[in-house]
């Protein structure tokens, strides 16, 4: 049997999407749960975001997740943690097909990002051909580097320290996509989930059109299918929605209600 990299086979697929004009559309996802990340492949999301910054699993339980949406055909992306380079790098030998690093403010730390996604000569990633990207050696360590490199590297831009230097970080090489969280950006100007502020929504619409000038793609979170139909309008090409739980529970209390609705 001819050994495929997990998390490669649908790259092409979704990078196409990405710079398509409908984008790609997926679920940030807190769950430690395999089953709950099938069933989003099967709905047909075109990734699942599994976020290791504010979700409760572990490095062991993400290889898990990972090897679910392999199996489910749709591709799995990682929000690291904060701060903690050490995943970025386990995460991708886990079978990632892309990151999502946050903490992102100066060019600096956006060359540190890519870096550590990148292996040499261009980055700084630890190499080993026997981790399970790699199918735990089945694949030629020259196949596997070069698979590995198309990895998807979206940063995190955080607060009004990222804005103030959004031009630096549009010079740094490597960006796929830029990623704008609204809640965090609407703090930072002082309007804490004011998302429909038109300082919000100008600010993002300036990093959208700033981003496209530079050729890098934009992400945004959206709570509702409108927001997200909205910030694709105005340009994003990376759409992560809501939060699994979030879905469940909203899909939940509409059944709840037509239940008990008196016709």
């Amino acid at each position: 049997m001819k050994a495929q990299m997990p998390s490669m086979a649908g790259m092409e697929a979704f990078r196409a999407a990405l710079g398509s004009p409908g984008g790609v559309f997926g679920p940030f996802m807190t769950t430690t749960d395999p089953a709950f990340v099938e069933a989003a492949g099967y709905a047909g999301y075109d990734f699942v975001l599994l976020d290791m910054e504010h979700g409760p699993g572990s490095f062991q339980e993400l290889q898990d997740l990972i090897r679910a949406a392999d199996a489910a055909g749709v591709l799995p992306m990682v929000r690291v943690p904060r701060g903690d380079d050490r995943w970025i790098g386990r995460a991708l030998d886990a079978g990632a097909g892309g990151l999502l690093i946050p903490g992102i403010g100066t060019a600096q730390q956006a060359r540190e990002a890519v870096a550590a996604v990148k292996f040499a000569p261009g980055g700084s990633r630890g190499t080993c051909r026997f981790a399970r990207s790699a199918c735990y050696g089945a694949v030629p360590g020259d196949t596997y580097v070069a698979g590995a490199q198309e990895a998807v590297v979206m940063l995190q831009l955080e607060g009004g320290r990222a804005i103030e230097n959004l031009d630096a970080i549009l010079e740094v090489p490597g960006i796929d996509v830029l990623f704008v969280e609204p809640y965090d950006l609407s703090g930072a100007l002082g309007l804490i989930g004011q998302l429909d502020h038109p300082k919000v929504t100008t600010c993002i619409h300036g990093v959208i059109r700033c981003a496209a000038e530079k050729g890098i793609r934009t992400g945004c979170s959206a709570d509702s299918v409108a927001a997200a139909r909205e910030l694709r309008a105005m340009g994003a090409g990376f759409i992560g929605y809501s939060c699994d739980t979030a879905i469940f529970r909203n899909a939940a209390a509409a059944d709840v209600e037509a239940f008990h609705r008196v016709d």
